[in-house]
């Protein structure tokens, strides 16, 4: 075997080993857990610690889990309660994986698991609030409520709206039977809840038409009330005017007294002095008011009315 032979066996020899190595040994972090399968079987205990971990290399495989806190959300549920009313139920859970080898077994990977959490929530959810009536699965006391409208309010009786449970017990029941069934699949439901109820969309037009309604109610409280204060304004307004004009008036005709009196003072006085250039100064005038170029007065001259004209 000459030199350059031995060159490429050697190459290859190291290709070999780096290969061997590179599937001999696997790193598993903090934040995932491991099982080792030989041939598809899973073989020997979980791996539930970090670090750097041997196998055997081609015929073993390491297979990863997450180790954190998943996150399940759930699709809305139609489930009628106890008292027909039909409504939608939206939940959501966090799990862990606490058995990898068991998980992968029964679910094999979190696509399946949340198939499984799917049918084992939704199932135990339906059978429990389907027991119950509406207004537990919303409330969680007894405390007396009150409908407020604007400008009104309105008690409502609990008497006959008896809360025995309330949402926030139901939920720790439903949480209850989950995690009796999980742990067969190697999983731990560490919380539940609900994340929201709501009427099915039939039920929801009828409760916004109702809303609808109440609210054009108020709006035409609302409304009436300001016309009547438009109509008082207006009232007050008016009676003001009146009330302007009519002082207004007072003192006009007050005014004009004054002058017609001051007028008649001089007339008087000029009349008094003077009569006769009085009567004559009133006799022209009235020629100017009566007479013009298209007039024609046919008079007898001893009229009185042209006594000046004789005279002068």
């Amino acid at each position: 075997m000459n030199a350059k032979t031995s060159r490429y066996v050697i190459v290859a020899v190291i290709i070999l080993l780096l290969i061997l190595l590179s599937d001999t040994f696997y790193i598993v972090d903090e934040t995932h857990l491991a099982i080792i399968t030989q041939f598809g079987d899973p073989i020997g205990d979980p791996v539930t610690t970090a670090g750097l971990k041997i196998k055997m290399p081609f015929i073993q495989k390491a297979t990863f889990f997450e180790k954190r806190i998943i996150q399940w959300d759930g699709d809305p549920n139609q489930i009628p309660t106890s008292d027909k009313k039909y409504i939608l139920v939206d939940t959501f859970a966090r799990w862990r994986i606490v058995d990898p080898l068991k998980f992968y077994q029964s679910v094999n990977n979190e696509r399946n698991a949340h198939s499984r959490l799917d049918d084992i929530i939704d199932g135990i959810t339906r059978d429990f609030i389907s027991e119950k009536m509406l207004i537990e699965v919303v409330r969680n006391s007894n405390r007396e409520l009150t409908i407020a409208s604007e400008g009104e309010e309105t008690p409502i009786s609990m008497d006959s709206l008896r809360i025995e449970k309330g949402r926030l017990a139901i939920t720790r029941m439903i949480l209850e039977q989950v995690q009796k069934l999980t742990p067969q699949y190697g999983l731990e439901v560490l919380d539940m809840r609900i994340k929201q109820v709501n009427y099915i969309e039939e039920v929801q037009v009828k409760v916004f038409d109702r809303m609808i309604s109440e609210r054009r109610r108020i709006a035409e409280l609302y409304r009436s009330e300001g016309q009547g204060k438009k109509a008082e304004i207006e009232g007050q307004m008016q009676k003001e005017l009146q009330r302007i004009n009519s002082e207004a008036y007072r003192k006009a005709q007050q005014i004009q007294g004054k002058a017609d009196a001051e007028a008649t003072e001089i007339y008087a006085d000029a009349f008094s002095r003077d009569p006769e250039f009085y009567s004559f100064l009133r006799t022209l005038e009235s020629y100017r008011n009566s007479l013009d170029s298209s007039s024609t007065l046919i008079l007898s001259t001893d009229g009185e009315y042209l006594k000046f004209l004789k005279s002068y």
